[in-house]
Formats: C-alpha cells, structure tokens, sequence
C-alpha cells in the first residue's frame, strides 16, 4: 500500500495557522496592536478603511525593525520574545508565538515600512499570500508602519462568513479598546474611512476610561486597590446604582493583558450581591499583577485565555476586596455602629438629678356649669353658660365675606336594614374588572379571560409600530429644550445603525456624530424623562443581538419602543381604557404572546371553573 501521510506545503500550513489566529479583521487588528505595543511605541495610529475588509493599518514610532529582522519576521515560529521553553512562564511581552505576522500575510496583501532610530533608511517588503514580491530600501520614519490590504483575498469562502461592515467594526473597536485602556502612558488614534473616531492623548487610568467611554463614566467608577503576596489588584468597579444589562464595560486584564475568565466574573458578580438587580451587570476596569511563573497563557491561540495557578484563592481575594472598595466608598450599604449624636448626654447632666415635672388641676373646674369662671386657663365669662360659648356662630352666617358662602352641612346615613345598597342592586354589573392593578378580566360566554394589562399593551403597540416604521408614518412631539445623553463614540456608533429607523419612529436630531447626539423630537407616546433610558436600553440590545438586515433592525427598534412605554403593572385603568386595550388586542395579528413570546391572556371556562368547586 502507497503511502499517504505527506507534509503539507507552507503556504497551507500559513492559511491553517491564520485560521486559527486571523478570525476576522479584528484579529489582525488585535496582532498588529500588540506588536506596536511590544516594540516600546509612545503613539499609534490605527488606520481603517470598509471595517478592515478594504485596509488596515497600524502606525507606531517603536524601536523599529533591521532590514534582515523586517524580512524573517514573517516565518512562521519567528520571534524575539522566547528562546527557550522555560521562557513562557516569564512572559512580559503580548506576542510570543511568532505566528502573527506569517498568519496574516498568508491570507492578504501586506506592505511592510521600519526603520531603527540609528538607521538613516529603512526598508519596505511587500507580501502577497505569503510570496515575498520585493523588499527594498525605503525612506520612512522612525518605527514601523503595517498595511494589511484585501483581507482573505485568496480565500473567498473565509470572505464570505464575514459580518456586514457595522458588525466586524465594532469588533475593531472592541479590541482597540482592550489594548487602549492598558496602556494609558501610550497616546492612541483611530481613523475609519478617513474620519477621526479616537484621540487619546497619554493620561492617567481613570482618564483613559473616561475617554473611551464618555465623560459620564467618571461620576460610575469606584477606585479599587489591593496588594497581596498573591496578587496586585487595581482598577476601578462600577456603582451599584449604574448596573445595566450588558456587558459592554467589563474588563479583566493580567500583566496588561485582555483575558476573559468567568470563574473571576463570577467573584466580582458575587460581591455586588443584594446591591443589583436581576439580570443586570456591573462595570468593572479590574487590572492584576501577577507572577508570571504562577500563569499559563499558552492555552488559546488568540491568548484571552489564562489558567492560574491558586485560582480559589485570587477568587477569594477578588470578591473581598470589591465588597470592600464598594463599601469604603458609600456605594454599598454599610452598618453604621457610631452613636447617635443627639442621644449623648453631657457630662456636667450626669451630675444633676431631675425634677418631677408639676401638674396643677382645678379640682373645682366644670365645663357645665352656667355660672362660668374668671379663671385665667378657662373661657372668659360669657351670657351664655361656658359650654355653649363653644357653638357660637354656628347657627347663623358669618358676617366676614370670605367665609359667607361656607356652611356646614350634616349628613346622617340612614339605616336601611340591608347590607346591600339599593342603587348598587340596580345598576347593571360591568364586563371588564381589574384585578390588583396588573389584570383585565373580562367576561365572556364561554368564562372569563384574565389579561396582562402590560403585556397587552405592548403587543399593541409593537405592531403599530411595526406598521409605521415600514411606512416611515409615525407623528413626533417637538421639545422646548434638547436633550443631549452623554453617550461615548462606541454607543454612537451603534445607535448610527438605526438613526434613518429612529428617525421613521418619531426621533428628530439636531445633531448626530462621533462627538454626541442632540434630540429636539420624540414619539408622542414617549415623555423626554425615558428617553436616554430607552435609547440606552437599545444601545445595550444592539450590542447583543446585533441586528445585520433591515427588517430585524425595525423589529428591534419597535421591540424596545413597545416595552418602555407601554402601561405598567400597578397602573390603574378606567373603564373607558380597560374596554379599549381588550378591542384594539384582539385587533392584532398575534395577541396571544407579546413580541418575545410570553403569554398575553389565559381563558377559563365555565366547566373549568365548576371543576374547581367539586
């Protein structure tokens, strides 16, 4: 039999390999980063055209590369970072496999500018599905400058799986994030499509998160601070009062390192206990210094995950210091065991003994009696006995021409023998009752039906929305003074996404760009108090669900809309709104479950309910 294991050519191997560590344009954005970062840069430029599809670009004025380190970069396996086995557990560095640059210029074009800061002239390759095309000498700055053009060029079924262009470049953003905000003392700047989206100047930690995230991220932050023999801890965690349910503002980072761990989630979550809601999230910027000997990060070839070596105890640590920050800074309740002021006795009082008070009684006094008294503490002698002296006036109108037209009327309830009244046994029962101001039962021949008066609501209102969003009819209100939320560049951006459906729902902007948003219209059923609120709860939904077609965009936008301004449970309603939620539900296409597909009403039938009583 022939034989049939052979090895594979490189440039396979390469475009296996980028597989695995070139998922999307934001991988390469995330490599092309961290080399920057490796290499000592003060400043980066990222430059992005068509969500990376069309270039990517990373700037940085490091220490640069020498001619032969420029070409040999690019094999695989190729790297300064580690010489020996033993050298993973002292890591210091991001990039240590030597597979980046080889993965990336496997699967595009890559042009390739450095130079040393000793140099007078640098080099430039240029790199197409790994065939090195030319290399020659080049005039450029200090530092390296990588362009990655036409990403999976040569692979088009991988192009294919991509996301539309808002998608893959919120996935840039995230990672732009993750190496910005460990690297404060490194001034960052994002170009798309030629517009400047991020300047972060070199600042401080708690500046560099209020810069990514917008200036209402300050007011949120906690600062947190720990040093064990274990673990540094440092960072920053969100007030309870600020939980949200996303988790966009969540970030773990070891040795200046993104990683994702849910085992340390879960700490962090554990000491917010009785502090959030359900189903809500607190932010957290949480950094760990840690002994690199006690880490293994050579786990997942993308690096976000990290296996530790005393995992319960760094849990344990975590969790006590959180708990401890949130209570030092009055952002969790704590007991407060100091004596009440005012309670305190002086000390010169201790000495004293109190008096008895004195109570002094006319034993004499009798309000019936007609002779009346000249004593000080009763009424003044009158014609009339002092009793009656109290009545005065009553009987007849005042004189003043305020108080003319007041008179006192008394009512007496006559007994009528019957535990019913009359009137009410008259009048003929109504069809719709609420039941503790959360349910409609209605009556009907068959039974009854009891509906949620919520989720009713909402059914209604999502399919009128439905309609006018299609047919771009939805009236809008005009407001006295313009809203302004303070959203950062990242929630703008997805909230662009849905400007034109905003727009069709009744929202007016006065302005609407990377550096804020400012609303003069909103739906007529909306009140300007939700109306951050809403739009921060669609911006959260964004970024989970991530809508990519026309319709779902719609079907989201009307989804929210529906449940923030529907009527809530608690809400009483007269009969007048009762009888028209009942019409317009049963009106609607769908009224059996709301747009998430919970349950609107439930019918009970006479047999039903005559099967209880057996």
């Amino acid at each position: 039999m022939a034989d049939i294991i052979q090895l594979l050519p490189d440039h396979v191997a390469n475009q296996i390999a980028a597989g695995e560590v070139v998922q999307r344009p934001a991988s390469a954005v995330k490599e092309l980063l961290e080399n920057a970062m490796d290499a000592q840069a003060s400043r980066i430029k990222l430059i992005v055209k068509d969500s990376g599809k069309t270039l990517i670009q990373v700037i940085d004025d490091g220490m640069g590369m020498s001619t032969t380190d420029a070409r040999f970069c690019f094999e695989r396996h190729a790297t300064s970072k580690i010489k020996t086995a033993d050298d993973l557990f002292r890591l210091h560095t991001k990039g240590f496999r030597g597979e980046a640059l080889a993965s990336i210029a496997a699967v595009a074009q890559v042009e390739l500018a450095t130079k040393q800061a000793e140099n007078e002239i640098g080099t430039k390759i240029h790199i197409e599905g790994s065939k090195i095309l030319r290399q020659e000498p080049a005039v450029t700055p200090k530092g390296t400058s990588v362009a990655v053009r036409r990403l999976f060029f040569n692979i088009p079924a991988r192009r294919q799986f991509l996301k539309s262009d808002s998608v893959e470049f919120r996935h840039i953003i995230d990672e732009f994030h993750r190496i910005a905000l460990t690297h404060p003392n490194t001034a960052f700047q994002l170009f798309h499509n030629d517009n400047e989206l991020f300047n972060l100047p070199v600042s401080n930690l708690r500046q560099r998160i209020v810069s990514v995230f917008g200036g209402r991220t300050n007011e949120k932050l906690v600062p947190l601070s720990e040093v064990t023999d274990l673990v540094g801890i440092g960072g920053f965690v969100g007030k309870p009062e600020f939980a949200r349910r996303s988790k966009a503002e969540q970030f773990f980072f070891v040795n200046q390192r993104y990683i994702r761990n849910p085992y340390l989630h879960h700490a962090v979550i554990s000491a917010y206990d009785g502090l959030i809601k359900d189903g809500t999230q607190p932010s957290y910027f949480i950094y760990l210094d840690i002994n690199p000997a006690s880490i293994d990060i050579n786990i997942h070839p993308t690096k976000t995950e990290i296996k530790f070596e005393n995992e319960q105890a760094l849990y344990a640590i975590l969790r006590a210091s959180v708990k401890h920050s949130l209570g030092q800074f009055s952002a969790a309740a704590v007991l407060d065991f100091d004596q009440d002021q005012t309670l305190e006795v002086q000390y010169e009082q201790l000495k004293t003994m109190p008096s008895l008070p004195k109570i002094e009684v006319d034993a004499d006094f009798n309000p019936f009696d007609d002779k009346g008294y000249d004593k000080p503490h009763v009424f003044s002698k009158t014609s009339q006995p002092a009793w009656e002296s109290l009545y005065i006036g009553l009987g007849s109108k005042s004189n003043n021409p305020l108080t003319e037209e007041l008179e006192i009327d008394l009512e007496s309830e006559e007994v009528t023998g019957s535990i019913f009244n009359q009137q009410e046994e008259k009048s003929n029962p109504t069809e719709y009752f609420q039941v503790h101001e959360k349910y409609i039962l209605c009556m009907v021949k068959s039974g009854m039906i009891l509906i949620d008066q919520h989720r009713a609501h909402r059914r209604i209102l999502y399919e009128d929305f439905l309609v006018k969003l299609s047919e771009e009819k939805t009236a809008s209100q005009q407001l006295l003074f313009p809203i302004t939320p303070d959203f950062s560049h990242g929630e703008v951006g997805l909230l662009s996404e849905l400007r034109e459906h905003l727009e069709h729902a009744g929202f007016c902007f006065s302005k609407f760009d990377q550096n804020g948003v400012e609303i003069i219209g909103i739906p007529v059923l909306l009140t300007p108090e939700k109306t951050t609120s809403i739009l921060q709860n669609l911006i959260e939904d964004l970024e989970q669900e991530i809508p990519d077609s026309y319709f779902s965009a719609i079907d989201l936008l009307a989804k929210k809309l529906s449940k923030s301004i529907a009527i809530k449970h608690g809400q009483s309603l007269n009969q007048k709104e009762q009888q028209q939620i009942i019409d317009s539900l049963f009106a609607c296409k769908e009224p059996k479950l709301t747009p998430d597909n919970k349950t609107v009403f439930v019918r009970l039938g006479w047999d039903e309910i005559e099967k209880k009583f057996n």
